[in-house]
């Protein structure tokens, strides 16, 4: 199925993030699904997150050579950076024993980009030249491990997407107030719509 990589899609604040979200409603066996589930769709997604990550990627474009080839590394980077941070959230620290494989994850997604990054002010490297996705996304993944990053990672309660809360004071409770935060808005008053009517009619 083809996805529509909308602004809203990329509300995790990092392109890691972004690509853990990939994975819709986890948790939930009987909903959930992987917008991955056909490779095509990472050329779609790396080429939105082009533009909605820009400021992230000090404009450097991503590349994908190959869906089907680089996959297995995007995917393995996308599962130990959620299953890693998701665990940071809840936990309030990260568990050392999902390190390796994370770092090991990044560490393949590092080998095949062939790039040089890291300059001053530059950290994904020079904008003139695109880099590749699984390069970039390990990258975003291993920022994620700065203190200050981690203390305001947080879990959207209605569609459980990781984001980052940058507001002023940490109390951001929703992904996407717009979509999610209306959603449990609307939910909120259709219950008490129904529990006042049960009140009438009892």
């Amino acid at each position: 199925m083809t996805v529509a990589w909308t602004s809203h899609r990329f509300t995790g604040g990092l392109l890691a993030l972004d690509t853990a979200n990939t994975v819709v409603l986890r948790g939930d066996p009987e909903r959930t699904f992987d917008r991955f589930d056909d490779p095509a769709e990472i050329v779609r997604f790396a080429d939105a997150a082009s533009g909605f990550r820009a400021a992230e990627l000090g404009d450097r474009r991503l590349a994908v050579s190959s869906p089907a080839a680089i996959a297995p590394v995007v995917l393995s980077i996308r599962e130990t950076t959620d299953r890693l941070f998701r665990g940071a959230v809840l936990k309030g620290a990260v568990a050392t024993a999902d390190l390796p494989e994370f770092l090991r994850s990044c560490a393949d997604g590092l080998a095949a980009g062939g790039t040089e990054i890291g300059a001053q002010g530059r950290p994904f490297g020079d904008p003139a030249t695109p880099i590749a996705f699984e390069a970039a996304l390990a990258v975003s993944a291993l920022s994620l491990l700065r203190d200050d990053t981690i203390a305001r990672l947080r879990i959207c309660p209605n569609c459980t997407w990781l984001f980052v809360d940058r507001s002023r004071n940490s109390s951001r409770l929703w992904c996407d107030m717009a979509v999610c935060g209306n959603r449990q808005k609307a939910s909120r008053h259709y219950r008490r719509r129904m529990a006042a009517n049960e009140v009438r009619n009892a």
